[in-house]
């Protein structure tokens, strides 16, 4: 596989975030627009509890705050007068990306202006606190992750992703499609966006290609038609990379006993070259070796087992070989 470009987010907009999750996480704009621009520059969220009773020291201020019931109860029931107005003040004018209010509560009007004057978005969501912070974390996690792009196809075989590489015109969406004609769901076809969330690479497909693969000689395929929905997936982790290609294996690769990986994001990948020939099922045999992959997942190795089966015999027979005539 070429070494792909790696694309690093190190801010997104207040306005990306609304106009891309608004639905998600049911968000309802309370005040002026005027904060769109602001940037949201961590993926994590900070809860402004302390810095309403007081306390400012490490105040995150570069995190999206998140307004539940305990602040929305420190609001209505201790904080007042010129306190009230002073700590509001500080919260606007530490640059923070925006607030949002959990549980669909009622905002109050002093702190509504005080955002208003300081150009910060003020939103509301039905959610509640836990549901919304859960939501927002993947989603921003999901937003801030390391991303690349490569050349291949993407599938989920019985629960095993297998991103499939190989040079142009060497039968990537050939084998693809027949995978997902036997039971398979397609994730990407061609070009493959690959996210680092966690430690884990996740691929998707580009918007406009998702659910399609293009196939020589016939063309533009849409995979739910032909195959109904459960052909297609939205998005997969990568468990096994299979790179397929035209020259010879060494006889220990024939075994399968030697394991490689390859790198991608900083996260190590099991990789199997596997030769293209004519005659050969290449559909049925990225099949078994994601099958391989599961039972190995399991605990179980088939390569293994009979490499140590092989030395059993080896050292049955040499201590046949050994042993004394007793004539």
């Amino acid at each position: 596989m070429k070494k792909a470009i790696v694309k690093k987010v190190d801010e997104i907009s207040v306005s990306h975030f609304y106009e891309s999750y608004r639905g998600t996480l049911e968000l309802q704009l309370l005040n002026s627009p005027q904060g769109m621009s602001r940037k949201i520059l961590q993926p994590t969220l900070n809860r402004p509890g302390l810095a309403l009773a007081g306390f400012f020291s490490y105040f995150a201020h570069e995190r999206i705050q998140i307004f539940g019931a305990a602040e929305m109860s420190y609001l209505r029931t201790t904080l007042k007068g010129e306190l009230r107005a002073e700590r509001l003040q500080w919260l606007m004018n530490a640059n923070v990306p925006c607030l949002i209010f959990s549980r669909g509560v009622d905002v109050p009007e002093d702190l509504l202006k005080h955002a208003d004057d300081s150009a910060v978005c003020v939103f509301r969501s039905t959610l509640p606190t836990m549901k919304l912070v859960n939501k927002t974390t993947i989603i921003l996690e999901n937003e801030f992750a390391e991303s690349t792009t490569v050349h291949g196809c993407m599938v989920d075989v019985r629960g095993v992703g297998v991103l499939i590489t190989g040079h142009s015109g060497i039968g990537k969406s050939e084998i693809s499609l027949g995978l997902v004609e036997r039971g398979s769901s397609l994730v990407a076809d061609d070009m493959v966006r690959i996210r680092n969330i966690s430690g884990e690479l996740v691929a998707t497909s580009p918007k406009l290609s998702s659910g399609f693969i293009e196939i020589r000689g016939i063309g533009i395929i849409n995979v739910t038609n032909l195959f109904g929905l459960k052909a297609y997936r939205r998005q997969k982790e990568i468990d096994l990379i299979i790179n397929l290609t035209s020259g010879e294996m060494s006889e220990m690769e024939r075994l399968g006993l030697t394991r490689h990986t390859e790198n991608i994001l900083g996260v190590e990948v099991e990789r199997l070259n596997l030769p293209v020939a004519p005659g050969r099922d290449m559909t049925r045999l990225v099949e078994v070796a994601a099958l391989g992959r599961y039972l190995r997942e399991s605990g179980y190795d088939m390569a293994g087992e009979f490499n140590k089966r092989l030395h059993k015999e080896i050292k049955m027979r040499s201590n046949l070989r050994v042993t004394p005539d007793n004539d």
